[in-house]
């Protein structure tokens, strides 16, 4: 039997919107994670409002794998969220097929920077909305309209604690990347 297709996903959305809950709910190995406590030297620096419980922060990545189906793999690449950690995102971007931005509507301003890098760069993505505490306050043409995304941009609305809500996401996006190559 010939080795599945191998496809790099990204991960991405601002500081604390479930990037590494993700990336673990529906990774089929153990996730590599490069979590570190938040400490002293980032008051000031890392903005706590709408997550003042946080206790951890990616400082480098999140590395997960699932199999859709016998011949298709995608590597999972969850990015940092910080501002200060950002510059890698270029180097994880190289030979990504596409992004689920995350988006916590409590701060959606977090993830601005996110859906910018990927409408720069041309790399067709989704907006995957995290539903904290299980709730989706919003619809999701009300969350498009909010991020001034265009109709062709899917609204998920999902649980990043959930393997079957993450691994709906992903579907989402490989959709996308149909849509968009048949564009």
């Amino acid at each position: 039997m010939p080795a599945p297709d191998a496809v790099k996903i990204l991960i991405a959305g601002g500081f604390g919107v479930g990037k590494t809950t993700m990336v673990g709910s529906v990774s089929e190995i153990v996730p590599l994670r490069t979590e570190e406590p938040l400490t002293t030297a980032g008051l000031g620096v890392d903005d706590l409002d709408g997550i003042p419980d946080k206790q951890a922060t990616t400082v480098a990545l999140d590395f997960g794998r699932i199999s859709i189906g016998d011949d298709l793999v995608l590597y999972l690449f969850g990015t940092p969220g910080q501002q200060r950690f950002w510059f890698m995102w270029n180097d994880l971007a190289i030979g990504a097929l596409g992004a689920v931005v995350l988006v916590d509507v409590r701060r959606p301003e977090s993830s601005f920077a996110a859906i910018d890098f990927f409408e720069r760069r041309k790399i067709p993505f989704v907006i995957g909305v995290n539903g904290f505490y299980g709730e989706h306050p919003y619809e999701p043409d009300e969350i498009r309209e909010a991020l001034a995304l265009p109709e062709h941009t899917p609204v998920l609305l999902f649980d990043a604690r959930e393997r079957a809500s993450c691994r709906d996401v992903l579907i989402g996006l490989l959709d996308q990347l149909i849509a968009t190559s048949a564009r």
